[in-house]
């Protein structure tokens, strides 16, 4: 009976880590419509930042092979490279290859200077993203697909097109996230207003006009009211 048990919990934890490992992928693909309806880039911008990253890694791949860890996150086309290269050379020629690419408007270099990141190390960041967008949905007071989340060496990158508010209150949900060392925003600042012009309307309701509450033989009913005054002031 108890090495039953014992084959159960196992199985059990190892379907649970094999959900959080899947975590990102599974919400991207079942949220994918909602993300891109909260998206506040234009469709233009979207396409090109997805080229960015694609030519920044090609360039990359080119230029350094194995020899250099890197990540390239663009939303709007502002660029964060994040990672591990192993000198200050290569970590100003990196960025100078990614600025130099069509549409990059601006580039945040987070590179660090050693060796490349474990697996180990990678799992956890993986972890610690996905704890944060959760809590930013358990938060129920921002638009949690607004956000871009990245994550290395136990430092978050926040992203996206937010107010002074978003911005302050994502960052206090991402520094209460457990795994969490430091947060670093990445964000483009928007005012409410532009923020308001951003959200979808509402759908117009058609005004409801009363119907007639008919009795047994169908015939209308009227109801009165009695009458009730009030002294005027």
């Amino acid at each position: 009976m108890k090495t039953t048990r014992i084959k159960s919990t196992l199985t059990l934890l190892a379907l649970a880590s094999a959900l959080a490992a899947c975590a990102p992928v599974m919400v991207g693909s079942v949220v994918g419509t909602a993300m891109v309806a909260s998206d506040r880039r234009t469709s233009g911008a979207q396409l090109e930042d997805e080229g960015i990253e694609v030519r920044a890694g090609s360039a990359i791949r080119e230029n350094f092979g194995t020899n250099a860890n890197v990540s390239v996150t663009s939303f709007n086309r502002q660029v964060l490279i994040t990672g591990e290269v192993p000198n200050a050379a290569a970590r100003a020629q990196v960025e100078s290859l990614i600025s130099k690419l069509p549409n990059v408007r601006s580039v945040v270099n987070e590179l660090a200077i050693g060796q490349a990141s474990t697996a180990g190390q990678r799992a956890t960041d993986a972890l610690t993203t996905t704890r944060v967008k959760a809590a930013m949905v358990d938060s129920n007071d921002i638009f949690a697909n607004t956000f871009k989340v990245v994550t290395e060496r136990d430092t978050v990158y926040l992203m996206g097109r937010v107010t002074q508010r978003e911005a302050a209150r994502a960052t206090e949900i991402a520094r209460k996230v457990s795994s969490v060392k430091r947060v670093v925003r990445v964000f483009e600042i928007i005012t409410e207003e532009e923020l308001k012009a951003l959200l979808p309307k509402p759908p117009k309701q058609e005004p409801t006009i009363p119907q007639p509450v008919l009795s047994g033989t169908g015939q209308p009913v009227t109801t009165q009211v009695p009458a009730t005054t009030s002294p005027v002031r």
